[in-house]
């Protein structure tokens, strides 16, 4: 299980969270747990009072984690990160007083004695984890922490011993390796996380790669593990677009160079992904985070042939990173449970009832299966002829294959705990009586346009487009830049298939490894349309989306020469196409297809008619509150009204 911040590192109670957390993974399966980073000294923390160990009292506190870890079974690292330039504090250092693009605070430049007491504080911060209990340490060398700035030109421009040629750039890491091993002993676990793809200009070429890996072997680590891309680089690494295991190729290039297991990780999230990675020779060991918040019985249900019940990590990031970059506790959009496990808990129902949930979507689901997980008599009402609600649009959009898992593991589910699934059935008020309890999660209905012209023929729905498949000529405008907006241009304008090669081509990385960064132009394939996307309001398309996700849209859509427009007000549709004042300029998009996106309304009309019958009546998800259709809150929702019931 790999490293991931989640925020319960500076919660309240939060040693006590994280021992929950980790010992129900450990007692999942999974072989060795590493923790979220944890800064060797103030100047490393992520942020202000951040997770820190550098005192013997600070160490007591992790020894409920270890010992939890244990007791199921587990083995468990500590990362050791230090932020370096990233560090969202005044406090921040790095080798040069180079202010990094994701951080507001220039840091200070590190002198020659504070590069000397930072090497001594991992040192001293990984005896304290031996003594917490901890099995071994990961130290963190990639993603642009402090490590990798030492490493890379881009970021240190020191003329003294540990700047300049390469050599003594690398000096750094090795130290730190070296000294943590002397100051461990020989019986303790020490990963160097190594960035082997910078994806940043100015990043380490193959060649120095591979030497910094050498020595980082010789200085005593155990295992090498696979960092890919800085925290500034404009590649995704780990998005749902990004094809299953496709940076493994990165770890291959080092496999056989080095006599220590290699771990390879990103976007490994199903057991066949896996097993084909070891297979092919592409690593020795295999990494997951994300996975393990979404399911932290991964290991056992794979082990024992139940992959179909896996919850699918879909890489979304909306409760994961998008929470811990806003400073909040991260979870998972497909498991509420994940980080809440002190808090959201399934028991027995007593007394058992017969429930009717209408609805499957999300939302529908997760309270269906959640109910019939605690014993309840669950039937879930179907007006349409398969489950899944909005997910079978999300399914349908390129990148977003994943939430097809997310349907399959309901599916499976739903057989497993019985519930009595009514397919193509409109659930009525006659049949109220028949149910203790009735939850409704009726999802939405697009809003319409209310606009002179919008039954035009050349009018449809986001529906229409990527569910029914209706044909869209080669000129399209997109009314609406929400997410649905957004997975309409994307769909309306890919072409290709989603290979690991044409994904890196796409994104400019270049599988050759020419140059440092491995950084090239971008060659992705030409849009099939010419798509107009418009919005409303004021400021850049897709402000709403994803904080971690969002950036990737837009690029993905300029990529395709997506003319994004806004401040548009919608006059008329005609056969001349769609009338719109762009900042108050009149202008004629000469289109052959309107789509809508305009947002949705929420069906909430049988609510209001079974609440005048009983008040047994529920409501969640779309049905309660339409806005940014967040799949996220609609299932969290389920889960824990089917706790309450």
């Amino acid at each position: 299980m790999g490293s991931m911040h989640t925020g319960l590192e500076e919660s309240k109670n939060g040693f006590e969270k994280q021992a929950a957390y980790f010992a129900e993974r450990a007692k999942g399966g999974v072989g060795l747990i590493v923790t979220g980073g944890v800064a060797p000294n103030r100047a490393g923390w992520t942020s202000p009072f951040g997770g820190k160990l550098s005192t013997k009292s600070e160490a007591k506190q992790h020894k409920i984690i270890t010992d939890a870890v244990h007791a199921e079974g587990g083995k468990i690292c500590m990362q050791i990160l230090h932020t370096g330039r990233y560090g969202y504090h005044p406090l921040a250092v790095a080798p040069s007083a180079i202010k990094s693009p994701i951080s507001p605070f220039k840091p200070w430049k590190l002198s020659k004695g504070g590069i000397e007491s930072t090497i001594k504080d991992f040192a001293s911060c990984a005896k304290l984890a031996q003594e917490a209990g901890y099995d071994g340490v990961e130290i963190m060398g990639s993603e642009g922490y402090l490590i990798n700035q030492f490493i890379v030109s881009k970021t240190n421009k020191r003329t003294d011993e540990w700047g300049g040629a390469y050599l003594n750039r690398i000096k750094f890491p090795i130290e730190i390796v070296r000294r943590t091993r002397e100051t461990v002993g020989k019986n303790f676990i020490i990963i160097y996380r190594l960035s082997m793809l910078d994806l940043v200009d100015d990043g380490s070429t193959w060649e120095e790669v591979v030497h910094l890996a050498k020595e980082i072997e010789k200085a005593g680590a155990t295992i090498i593990n696979t960092g890919i891309g800085w925290h500034e680089a404009r590649v995704p690494t780990i998005a749902t677009m990004v094809p299953r295991g496709g940076f493994s190729w990165v770890t291959k290039r080092m496999m056989g160079q080095l006599s220590i297991p290699l771990i390879t990780t990103n976007r490994i999230n199903m057991p066949d992904v896996a097993n084909r990675i070891i297979a092919d020779g592409h690593a020795d060991m295999i990494s997951m985070a994300r996975p393990f918040l979404a399911d932290p019985e991964f290991p056992i249900k794979a082990l024992q042939g139940r992959t179909d019940e896996i919850n699918t990590c879909i890489g979304c990031n909306q409760a994961c990173l998008d929470h811990v970059f806003a400073r909040k506790t991260a979870s998972c959009l497909v498991n509420p449970r994940a980080c809440n496990e002190l808090t959201i808990n399934i028991t027995q129902a007593q007394p058992k009832k017969k429930i009717a949930v209408v609805g499957a979507g999300p939302a529908g689901l997760s309270c269906a299966v959640t109910l019939a997980q605690r014993g309840h008599y669950v039937h879930l009402f179907e007006a349409h002829g398969e489950i899944g609600g909005q997910f079978n649009i999300a399914k349908e959009i390129p990148g977003k294959e994943e939430f097809t898992e997310t349907l399959r593991y309901y599916s499976k589910q739903l057989e497993l705990h019985k519930v009595e699934v009514h397919l193509n059935t409109h659930f009525d008020e006659a049949m109220v009586k028949d149910f203790g309890e009735i939850v409704v999660a009726a999802g939405v209905t697009g809003r319409k346009m209310n606009i002179e012209g919008e039954n035009h023929p050349k009018v449809l729905t986001y529906t229409d487009v990527v569910l029914h498949k209706k044909p869209v000529g080669k000129t399209v405008a997109i009314v609406g830049a929400g997410g649905i907006g957004f997975d309409v241009a994307e769909f309306l304008t890919h072409s290709g298939a989603n290979t690991v090669e044409h994904f890196m081509a796409e994104w400019g990385v270049d599988m050759e490894y020419k140059k440092g960064g491995a950084l090239m132009k971008t060659q992705g394939n030409p849009s099939p349309r010419e798509v107009y996307l418009l919005q409303r309001s004021k400021g850049k398309l897709g402000e709403g989306l994803g904080k971690t996700t969002g950036w990737i849209h837009r690029s993905a859509l300029k990529m395709k020469k997506v003319k994004m427009l806004n401040e548009v007000t919608y006059q008329k549709i005609d056969d001349k196409g769609l009338h719109i004042l762009v900042q108050g300029k009149p202008q004629v998009l000469d289109v052959e297809n309107i789509v809508v996106c305009a947002g949705q309304v929420s069906n909430n009309q049988l609510y209001t008619k079974l609440k005048e019958k009983s008040a047994r009546v529920h409501l969640i998800g779309g049905a309660l509150e339409a806005g940014d259709l967040d799949a996220k809150r609609a299932i969290e929702q389920g889960v824990k009204l089917g706790i309450e019931l």
